[in-house]
């Protein structure tokens, strides 16, 4: 039998080696090797051990499909090929089953996919836990909360088209099942310099671009702004346009998601006036002016767009132009006001800009949070998600790139805390001997960076709050001073003999080796931007704003809680975030992804050596040097096996290969024969059931023949003991009818000997009332079998047999239709008797009056024949009517100026006529019972009708109606019925084929006649003068 080949472990068909650990030789040229070789193949992951490296591929790839999800759910990690989903399964495998909360860190230089790996943990750990709406609703929610951080802290830069400008921590929690209940986003050093400034090649942040692309000309307009980019001096216009990027489209998708996170409309459109109003900002410019006392003064150029500002934010003008033309200083109760300069306005200008974005994007993160939360108060296991700037080294490297650094530094620290020194630790407790490996510990260079006492930050701090000038100068001379002698500072100032020929160290720059390489850094804006100061004045107008969004965001600039202790610099607030970063991660299971990017063109199928090699070097660096193998190929622990060779790890895996076919036949021969020993089994079993039915069943049979038999013979006894003392009672009766009859007639023949002598006297009588009774009798019997039906419209009646009972045939008559009318009436439900009343009321009203009235019996009065109450069409005008609807029907006004009609829907309810537009469902008159005095119209086959208003009501102002329906006959009858329901007087009907009509100030007589039409039979109406309205009816 052929052996079926099934992947069984990672060394199974492999591309390349898909762990690194297995690599042989391992060294730099083959793990460069084996990378590119998977790279080439579209095989993006490999292992280190347990850590996971992602090379971008900057293409799509179909690996991430609901069938890959389902394929390396629930599985061993080392079980399927190298794949982002299998760390991710494992990571929540081990907080679901084993209780650990966990945190997976992704790590890697900017564009080589860190946010995009983010985005497939999420959407694989949402793909695999629970179901259900409400954990639905928490899933969605913390998926979307991705596009409107992108949108607001992503931008392009010549390394990354989606670049993120911001660190991101996300803890999701779970209940005891695994099933998400929430989440917390903590975000880090969001770089608000590129609000104001971008380097060549490079955007802002992507929020600016989306909302002039995708915004409609309304929002736009709202918003006071323009399409067109180079409209805004925020704006770089030589990268405006991305290739493959549609910001009209994101845009669209940012709305959605707020929306599905839980924005309210209001909260949308207030954070798109800030964006507006970042916008607007940069287009404000100043000009200088000189005052009295020699001072330069700045004024503003143009105050339109500073209009626009305000009207954006609600501030008053007046306000914000003083805030950016003076400083008011404050210290020990004395306030002194002094004027800016034109470069202090533009600094003041752009820190206004940078601190409103900054702000902004804080509070973005806090409403998220509002919505994602976890809304019980249980105990939650926790899932971390880090993704974070990447190490960064440009051609002008500021105080942005040296705080990433050096949070890049500090998780380099943890990463060798948790994994080498834990590595280690083990061969220790395991009691096996080891060569000791001397791996780099950058702790040296973070407490550079950290020390409270000689640390970067800390000297950068101390210039920024010490009197006097303060300038970089100053702080890189102070740098020089206390740094010189460092191992992995170095300045062209130095005072480290080593360094003192380095002609390529720039006066004003200062360079330090990181783990991953050198980096120069300009000091120039350091003391600035870790200053991070924003005036007083500006914050205070901020303050005043009625923008109750961008008002919250500047709670320092309320009078009333003025606080002249100066605020914490950047540098020491992202150095204390990073250290309540760092204490959440170490007190989680660490799990690794470091992403690396395969060129810098951003191209998919190439490959560059070089490049990669610079990225894993950091990172793996400590696996290749001075390792050693020893001769021995395994060592025994207390609890685990360590083997030191690979090809000892190669020749187990072919013995374990070759094992499981063996353990594969054992197992099948055992089941097959488990299968026989089973079936056989179940097939005595049935034996067994089927005779017991049928042995069952064949005594049931025998039975039911038996007892049927008994049963017939027991009929037939029955049946002859039945006849037989049938027959003895008919004698007994037939005896006793006998003695009865002779009884009768004797007793008759005594009677008629005693009695005959006064038979003979009342003999006339007696026969006339015996014959009178019969006759009378017969009569009825007869009547009984000659009823007619009890139809009230039925008039056949039998005929009179004698003329003596004519009053009595006429008054049983008479009687009979009485009565069958009342069993007719019994019958009528409430709404039937409704119906006939108005009926009864229209019959006397019109009949033999109106021409109409006759084919009018027939048709049943509906009353509502639009249908007001479920056509959508008619919502507004049943909203804009409380009162019960007792018409409803489409009629032709007749317009008073020509005779021509025109559709207007007719409603009357129970205390008011209303005229209402029939396409737009408009009210166009309302008219109160109380004011109708009358009702007029002709006695012809028409249905035109007047109806007439009291004279000096408020109604009455443009006169009386002339309407014509196909409904007259029910309307004037509901009108009058509830006319006199309202008013307790009866409406006066006027049937007249001429009749006077008020028209405003004139009385129009309306006059009908016959006429041929040439429309068929439809009357029409014609305006003959200003006195007379004539209508012809066929």
């Amino acid at each position: 039998m052929a052996k079926m080949e099934v992947k069984t472990s990672l060394l199974d068909n492999m591309i390349g080696v898909g762990d690194m650990v297995l690599l042989e030789p391992l060294n730099e040229e083959t793990f460069i090797n084996n990378l590119k070789k998977r790279f080439d193949h579209s095989e993006i992951y490999t292992y280190i051990g347990s850590v996971v490296i992602s090379v971008n591929p900057y293409r799509s790839l179909p690996i991430y499909s609901p069938e890959k999800v389902e394929e390396y759910r629930n599985r061993n990690f080392y079980e399927l090929s190298p794949h982002i989903f299998a760390l991710s399964d494992e990571a929540y495998r081990s907080l679901r089953d084993q209780d650990k909360d966990q945190c997976i860190l992704i790590t890697g230089e900017s564009g080589a996919g860190k946010t995009e790996a983010s985005k497939l943990v999420m959407s694989y750990v949402a793909a695999v836990c629970g179901k259900g709406a409400e954990v639905n609703q928490v899933k969605e929610q913390l998926l979307q909360s991705n596009p409107v951080l992108e949108a607001f802290g992503n931008a392009k830069t010549v390394r990354n088209d989606n670049s993120s400008r911001f660190g991101k921590y996300m803890d999701i929690e779970f209940d005891f099942k695994g099933d998400p209940l929430g989440g917390v986003i903590s975000n880090y050093l969001l770089e608000k310099s590129r609000v104001v400034k971008q380097p060549r090649g490079e955007r802002n942040f992507h929020v600016f671009y989306q909302l002039l692309s995708g915004a409609s000309e309304e929002l736009l307009n709202k918003l006071k702004l323009e399409r067109d980019f180079s409209r805004y001096n925020y704006l770089s216009l030589d990268s405006a346009k991305v290739n493959g990027v549609d910001d009209a489209a994101n845009f669209r998708t940012v709305r959605n998601a707020m929306q599905i996170v839980g924005f309210m409309d209001h909260e949308a459109e207030s954070v798109l006036a800030v964006v507006a109003a970042v916008l607007k900002l940069g287009n404000i410019e100043f000009k200088p002016e000189s005052r009295v006392n020699g001072l330069d003064e700045s004024k503003i150029k143009d105050k339109n767009e500073l209009k626009e500002i305000c009207e954006l934010t609600g501030i008053d003008q007046s306000v914000l132009e003083r805030a950016f033309s003076f400083r008011t200083v404050e210290a020990k109760q004395e306030k002194v006001s002094t004027t800016l300069n034109v470069a202090q306005a533009y600094y003041a200008r752009d820190a206004l800009a940078k601190n409103l974005y900054s702000r902004l994007f804080s509070w973005l993160v806090n409403r998220i949070n509002e919505s994602i939360k976890a809304q019980t108060k249980v105990r939650k296991k926790v899932m971390g998600v880090l993704d974070i700037y990447g190490f960064e080294i440009f051609e002008d490297n500021s105080f942005e790139q040296f705080i990433i650094n050096y949070c890049n530094e500090k998780l380099q620290q943890i990463f060798i805390e948790l994994t080498l020194k834990e590595e280690q630790e083990e061969y220790i407790r395991e009691d096996i001997e080891w060569t000791h490996i001397d791996y780099f510990n950058n702790a040296i260079i973070c407490d550079l960076i950290e020390n409270n006492t000689n640390g970067i930050l800390a000297m950068l701090d101390e210039e920024c709050l010490r009197p006097g000038t303060v300038t970089d100068e100053t702080f890189l001379e102070k740098l020089n001073q206390v740094c010189a002698t460092h191992q992995h500072f170095e300045s062209r100032m130095s005072k480290c003999s080593r360094f003192l020929n380095d002609t390529s160290l720039p006066h004003s720059c200062f360079r330090i080796q990181h783990y991953a390489g050198k980096v120069l850094y300009q000091v120039e804006g350091f003391v600035d931007k870790n200053n991070d100061l924003l005036y007083r004045d500006l914050s205070q107008a901020m303050w005043k704003a009625s923008h109750a969004l961008i008002k919250s965001l500047f709670p320092e600039g309320n009078p009333a809680k003025i606080n002249l202790k100066r605020p914490p610099t950047a540098g020491s607030q992202f150095k204390a975030s990073v250290a309540t970063l760092m204490k959440n991660l170490q007190t989680k299971n660490p799990n690794y992804i470091r992403c690396i990017k395969p060129n810098d063109k951003k191209a998919a199928h190439i490959f560059n050596e070089a490049l990669v090699c610079h990225q894993i070097r950091s990172g793996v660096e400590v696996l290749f040097n001075e390792l050693e193998i020893p001769v021995e190929e395994y060592s025994f622990g207390r609890s685990k096996i360590f083997i030191r060779n690979p090809r000892t790890l190669f020749k187990l895996e072919d013995l374990r290969k070759q094992r499981l076919e063996d353990l594969a036949t054992l197992i099948q021969k055992i089941y097959r024969g488990w299968k026989c020993r089973t079936h056989f089994l179940l097939m005595k079993k049935s034996q067994i059931v089927i005779a017991a039915w049928y042995r069952r069943y064949a005594q049931q049979k025998r039975y039911q023949q038996t007892k049927s038999s008994a049963l017939v013979i027991q009929s037939y006894i029955r049946g002859w003991k039945a006849r037989k003392i049938l027959r003895e009672l008919k004698h007994q009766k037939r005896c006793k009818e006998a003695v009865t009859t002779i009884a009768a007639y004797w007793h008759g023949t005594q009677v008629r000997r005693e009695y005959r002598k006064f038979f003979r006297a009342n003999a006339g009588k007696k026969i006339y009332e015996f014959t009178l009774q019969r006759i009378v009798q017969k009569y009825f019997l007869e009547m009984k079998n000659k009823m007619p039906s009890l139809s009230p419209i039925d008039k056949n009646w039998p005929s009179r047999p004698y003329l003596f009972l004519d009053s009595t045939h006429k008054e049983l008559k008479r009687i009979f239709h009485l009565w069958r009318c009342k069993k007719y009436r019994d019958q009528f439900t409430d709404q039937q008797k409704l119906i006939y009343e108005e009926k009864l009321e229209a019959s006397e009203l019109f009949k033999d009056k109106k021409a109409l009235y006759p084919s009018s019996v027939g048709q049943p009065f509906q009353g509502a024949y639009l249908e007001i109450n479920k056509n959508p069409k008619y919502k507004k005008l049943k909203d804009a009517i409380e009162e019960k609807i007792i018409i409803a029907e489409v009629v032709n006004k007749i317009n008073r100026a020509n005779g021509k009609s025109t559709s207007r829907i007719f409603l009357l309810t129970n205390n008011n006529l209303l005229l209402a537009d029939q396409k737009s469902g408009q009210i166009k008159s309302e008219v109160p019972l109380v004011d109708v005095t009358k009702v007029s119209m002709s006695s012809q086959n028409d249905g035109f009708f007047a109806v007439h208003l009291k004279e000096g009501s408020e109604a009455a102002s443009k006169g009386d109606f002339l309407f014509s329906s196909d409904h007259l006959i029910e309307m004037a009858t509901k009108l009058y019925r509830t006319t006199l329901s309202q008013t307790k007087q009866k409406l006066n009907i006027e049937i007249s084929d001429e009749f006077l009509v008020q028209f405003r100030q004139d009385k129009v007589c309306v006059k009908f006649i016959q006429g041929n039409q040439k429309n068929g039979s439809v009357p029409t109406c014609k305006r003959k003068n200003n006195r007379l309205l004539e209508v012809a009816v066929p």
